[in-house]
């Protein structure tokens, strides 16, 4: 029988990001991120409900979130889940949490919606810098086209993409 592990999430990051490296320098990067859902209750209301899922970019992924993303920005993920499983030092209780590994990125929105641009640097490391209106866009790294928007990351021709869905 045949499995399938994909997730797909469009959301807003929930707080700024940083960028860590292993030992062996490979950039790692948690993430939260807040994903809303809107439906309606039984008496009509419209009932809100958030989702906050734990994500974590590897490798360029990781280092090109903690370059241009920051607290309220836009993003979609794409990845698969993994079972985080570990002893509690503490109280020697099995624990176990569940998250998102990305395996690919689109930034959503231009620079100026959400985290808002830090034209600082002087030597900042990555992890610390939201971009600024000067900086290109980082490569995109899906099969979607490139999008005609300067310096904004944008991944906007996702949601022109509608009349292709072939179901």
């Amino acid at each position: 029988m045949a499995n399938v592990n994909k997730v797909m999430l469009l959301g807003n990051i929930t707080r700024d990001l940083e960028v860590r490296y292993t030992p062996k320098g490979t950039a790692v990067c948690d993430l939260g991120m807040a994903v809303n859902r809107i439906r309606t209750g039984d008496n009509g209301e419209r009932i809100e409900e958030v989702t906050y899922v734990d994500v974590t970019l590897w490798g360029r992924q990781a280092e090109l979130a903690g370059q241009y993303l920051a607290k309220g920005r836009s993003v979609f993920i794409e990845g698969r889940l993994q079972l985080d499983q570990w002893d509690d030092k503490q109280t020697g209780q099995k624990r176990q949490r569940l998250r998102v590994v990305g395996e690919n990125m689109q930034f959503i929105g231009g620079q100026g919606q959400g985290g808002g641009g830090n034209q600082g640097g002087g030597g900042s490391p990555p992890s610390h810098e939201s971009g600024s209106s000067q900086q290109s866009a980082p490569p995109q790294q899906s099969s979607s086209p490139p999008s005609n928007q300067g310096g904004a990351a944008a991944a906007d021709s996702f949601d022109n993409d509608d009349d292709d869905i072939p179901f």
